[in-house]
C-alpha cells in the first residue's frame, strides 16, 4: 500500500513526465513520445527530466539517466510508458535503469508492443526494483495513443479538425486560397495541432478549393511541419498547387487508386511527391489501406483537415479518435454544453455522424471557441 504522501508525490512527478511527453508530440515518430523524470523522494528534488529525442532515439530513460549521472543511484524514475526490454537500434531501457542503480520505477502504462508487453516491468522487478504502475494512466494513454493503435489496429491516432463559422457552416475556398472564418488566435492553435502531428491529410477537393500550403507557420515551429497527405482516387491534383512549392523540404504523399493514370503519377513524382496506390472500394479509396500505407511510413499521429466528406468517411470506417472543433465568433458567450440552439455534439453529428463523443476540453481563442471531443468509450483507456 502506497502512503497518501507518497501517492501525491508520485502523481506530481508523473505530471512532469507527462508534460515532457507532450513536448515531443509530432517529433518522435515512428516511436512514441515518452517522458521520464528522475527524482529524490527524500528531498523532493527533480534530478533529471527528458523526452524521447527527435526521430525517436535516444529514448527518454537513457537521456534522463545521462543527465542525472551518479545521482540516479538509489532514486526513483517516473516514465509515461513501460521501458523497452528488447535490443533494437538502441539497448533496452530497462537494462539502463537497472545499471544506473535506480531503486524504484513508477510507470503510467504498459507497452502493447509484443516485444515488450510487461517484460520491461518484469526485468525491473527481477533486478529488485520496486515497481508501481497506473499513475497518470488515462492521460498517458491519450498521449501515447498513436503508438498504441499503430500496434493494435495498424493505423495512426486520428484527429479531425473542424473550422466552422458562427452558424456552424463550413467555409468554401475561392479556388486560389482558403477562406478563413476563424480568428488569428484560433488559426495559430490549429497550426500547433499541425506541429503535434506526424502527417496532415486532405482530399484533392480541398487542394482545388483552397490551394493550401498545409505547413506549420508558427514562429519557431516551422521545422515541425508534418508530412502532407492528399487523397485522390485518380490523382486529379494540379502539379502547380502550392504544396509542391516546398515539396523537397516538407514531404508530400499522394495516395491514389490502383488504376490511377501513370502519366499523372510520374508528373507528381517529378514535382517531389511520393505516390502510393491502394485499392478502391465502391467509389472511394479504401481507408484501412490508406492507414496501412501511413503506418508503414512511420506515421503515428494524423490530423485530418479535409471537409465534411472526408470527416464522414473516417467516421464511417470508425477511424476517429478525437475532434478539434473551432467555431468562429462565439467566444466567451459559448457554453461548454451548447452553442445557442446548436450543440457541439449536434455539429459533429451533422458532419461526421453519431459518434459516441464526450467533450473533454474547451478554450476561448480570441472571439472564437474550441471544443475538444474524444470518443467516450476510449476515455477510459480501452
Amino acid at each position: 500500500m502506497v502512503s497518501a504522501d507518497r501517492a501525491k508525490f508520485d502523481a506530481h512527478m508523473m505530471g512532469i513526465a507527462l508534460m515532457m511527453a507532450r513536448r515531443g508530440l509530432g517529433l518522435t515518430a515512428p516511436n512514441p513520445s515518452v517522458g521520464a523524470v528522475i527524482a529524490d523522494e527524500v528531498t523532493g528534488e527533480v534530478i533529471a527530466r527528458a523526452v524521447t529525442a527527435p526521430t525517436g532515439r535516444p529514448h527518454a530513460e537513457p537521456l534522463a539517466i545521462a543527465q542525472a549521472g551518479a545521482r540516479a543511484r538509489g532514486k526513483t524514475i517516473y516514465v509515461t510508458l513501460e521501458p523497452c526490454s528488447h535490443f533494437g537500434k538502441t539497448p533496452p531501457c530497462a537494462e539502463a535503469i537497472v545499471e544506473a542503480g535506480l531503486k524504484r520505477a513508477v510507470v503510467a502504462i504498459e507497452d502493447p508492443d509484443p516485444r515488450v508487453a510487461g517484460r520491461g516491468l518484469d526485468r525491473l522487478r527481477a533486478a529488485g526494483l520496486e515497481v508501481r504502475r497506473g499513475v497518470g494512466a488515462e492521460e498517458a494513454r491519450w498521449i501515447t495513443r498513436g503508438h498504441i493503435v499503430r500496434i493494435t489496429e495498424r493505423r495512426p491516432f486520428v484527429t479531425l479538425k473542424m473550422a466552422l463559422d458562427s452558424e456552424g457552416r463550413v467555409p468554401e475556398g475561392t479556388g486560389s486560397s482558403p477562406v478563413f472564418v476563424t480568428s488569428p488566435q484560433a488559426r495559430a492553435h490549429g497550426h500547433l495541432l499541425r506541429a503535434q502531428a506526424d502527417a496532415i491529410l486532405v482530399g484533392a477537393g480541398t487542394i482545388r478549393a483552397d490551394n493550401p500550403q498545409l505547413t506549420c507557420r508558427l514562429p519557431g515551429l516551422e521545422s515541425c511541419s508534418p508530412l502532407r497527405v492528399v487523397l485522390s482516387k485518380g490523382l486529379d491534383i494540379s502539379p502547380h498547387a502550392r504544396l509542391f512549392d516546398d515539396s523537397h523540404a516538407v514531404g508530400v504523399l499522394c495516395i491514389a487508386g490502383l488504376g490511377a493514370d501513370p502519366v499523372r503519377k510520374a508528373t507528381l513524382e517529378r514535382m517531389g511527391a511520393e505516390v502510393a496506390l491502394v485499392p478502391v472500394v465502391g467509389a472511394q479509396l479504401w481507408l484501412p489501406a490508406v492507414m496501412e500505407a501511413l503506418v508503414s511510413r512511420g506515421i503515428t499521429r494524423l490530423l485530418v483537415e479535409g471537409g465534411p466528406g472526408m470527416w464522414r468517411a473516417f467516421s464511417d470506417q470508425s477511424l476517429v479518435d478525437e475532434i478539434a472543433m473551432y467555431v468562429a465568433g462565439v467566444g466567451e458567450q459559448a457554453r461548454s454544453e451548447g452553442l445557442g440552439s446548436i450543440s457541439p455534439l449536434g455539429l459533429v453529428a451533422r458532419y461526421a455522424g453519431n459518434l459516441p463523443l464526450g467533450i473533454v476540453d474547451t478554450a476561448t481563442l480570441g472571439p472564437d471557441r474550441l471544443w475538444r471531443l474524444r470518443l467516450a468509450h476510449r476515455q477510459e483507456g480501452h
